[in-house]
C-alpha cells in the first residue's frame, strides 16, 4: 500500500476545539472510564499523525503476548496516555474498538520482525499542553502501578520497552491524570462525544478494492463478480443463497428483508474464492448484521448465539436478541465453521 492508502493517515490529531466527523453522543452512564497506556517511541508520528494505534496479534515467534491480546479489549470511549520520548505527550480518546489488520505501509522497515497481521484502533488523539515525565512522579506512581504488566519500572520509573498496550488502575490514571489538572478534564467530558467509526472498515475496503482494480493478474469479469461481492451482490449472493435461505436468529425468509453478509470479512478474504464463497455468508436481517458485522455477536461452536459483554443484555432483549437463554441457530457446513472460528477469534468482541 502506498502511504495514501493509510485509512487513517489523513486524520491526525485534533486541535482543540476542532469537531471531528461523524461525531454521535453516547451514553456512558453504565460504564465507567477505562484508561491505557501505549508505549509508540518507535511508531508515534504514524500513529499520531493517521489517528490510530497499531500493533501485531501475537509474537514474531506467534506466542501469546498480553500488551498486543489488550488491542481487543479497548472500546469506544476509553481513554489512552501516549507515551513515547520518555514522556506522556499525548492524550487519545478510543474511536470504536479494534479490528484486523495489516500493519501499516508507513511504518516501512520498523518493526520488521512482527507480524504482518495486526490491530488497528481508531483514536481521536489530542496534544498535551506541557508534557510530562511519569519518571519525575514515580514516587507517586509506584503505589499504583499494577503488579503484572506494569509499563514502568517501579524503583527506577523507566518505560518497559516490551510493552505496548497496558492497562492502567484508576488509581494510576489519576496521578496521571492531575499532572494534566483542568485540562485532562475536559478529555475525560469530550469521550461523550466521539467519532462512530462506522466510516473505518470502508476506508480499509477500498483500499483493497483499489488493489483489486490495479492487479492485472485477475480477468476483468472475476474482478466485477469480486467486487459486487464487497456489497453482496452478483455471484456471491447467489452461491450464498444456494446455501442460506433465512436470518439465522430471526428465521426471516423474505429476500428484500435480508443482507449477504460474509462472517469473514471481504477486506481480511485471503483469495478472491473466499470472498466469492457461497459458505462465508450468512443471509441476515439488517440489526442482525450490524450485531454481526460489528462483532456484538457470533455463533458459538454449538450452533449458539454468543453476544458480548460489551453490549447490557437489556439492550440485546430490546432488539428480541435472548442472550439468557442463547437461540440455537441450525447446524453449520465444515467450511462455514472453519470460517465462524475466525469470526470468534478475530471480529468478535470480547468482555473486558
Amino acid at each position: 500500500m502506498a502511504e495514501d492508502d493509510n485509512p487513517g493517515f489523513k486524520e491526525g490529531p485534533l486541535q482543540w476545539g476542532q469537531t471531528p466527523p461523524r461525531l454521535r453522543e453516547l451514553d456512558f452512564v453504565s460504564r465507567r472510564i477505562v484508561y491505557w497506556w501505549v508505549n509508540q517511541n518507535q511508531t508515534w508520528r504514524h500513529e499520531i499523525e493517521g489517528g490510530y494505534m497499531w500493533s501485531p496479534k501475537r509474537n514474531s515467534n506467534n506466542a501469546f503476548n498480553q500488551f498486543y491480546a489488550n488491542m481487543h479489549l479497548v472500546d469506544t470511549g476509553d481513554l489512552v496516555f501516549s507515551y513515547f520520548d520518555q514522556k506522556i505527550q499525548y492524550v487519545g480518546i478510543v474511536r470504536q474498538p479494534a479490528i484486523s489488520w495489516n500493519k501499516p505501509s508507513e511504518f516501512g522497515l520498523v518493526g520488521d520482525y512482527w507480524n504482518h497481521e495486526g490491530w488497528y484502533v481508531s483514536v481521536e488523539w489530542h496534544k498535551v499542553p506541557v508534557p510530562f515525565r511519569p519518571k519525575d512522579i514515580i514516587a507517586k506512581l509506584r503505589p499504583t502501578l499494577p503488579s503484572k504488566y506494569s509499563p514502568l519500572k517501579s524503583e527506577s520509573g523507566d518505560g518497559l520497552q516490551s510493552v505496548y498496550l497496558a492497562k492502567v488502575p484508576d488509581e494510576m490514571a489519576a496521578v496521571l491524570s492531575a499532572e494534566m489538572s483542568a485540562w485532562m478534564s475536559q478529555i475525560e467530558a469530550r469521550r461523550r462525544v466521539v467519532g462512530d467509526g462506522a466510516g473505518i472498515e470502508n476506508k480499509l475496503d477500498d483500499i483493497v478494492e483499489k488493489y483489486l482494480l490495479n492487479d492485472a493478474t485477475v480477468d476483468e469479469t472475476e474482478r466485477e463478480a469480486v467486487i459486487k461481492a464487497r456489497r453482496g451482490q452478483g455471484r456471491y449472493k447467489q452461491n450464498l443463497i444456494a446455501v442460506e435461505d433465512r436470518c439465522r436468529v430471526t428465521g426471516v425468509s423474505d429476500p428484500r428483508l435480508l443482507i449477504a453478509s460474509h462472517i469473514k470479512p471481504w477486506r481480511s478474504c485471503s483469495t478472491n474464492e473466499e470472498r466469492l464463497d457461497g459458505h462465508n455468508g450468512f443471509l441476515l436481517t439488517p440489526h442482525i448484521d450490524r450485531l454481526f458485522d460489528r462483532g456484538y455477536i457470533t455463533f458459538d461452536a454449538n450452533c449458539r448465539v454468543k453476544a458480548s459483554e460489551r453490549i447490557a443484555a437489556a439492550q440485546f432483549h430490546k432488539i428480541g436478541v435472548d442472550v439468557d437463554k442463547p437461540p440455537y441457530v441450525g447446524e453449520f457446513s465444515k467450511r462455514q465453521q472453519d470460517y465462524l472460528e475466525y469470526h470468534r477469534s478475530t471480529i468478535f468482541i470480547p468482555g473486558t
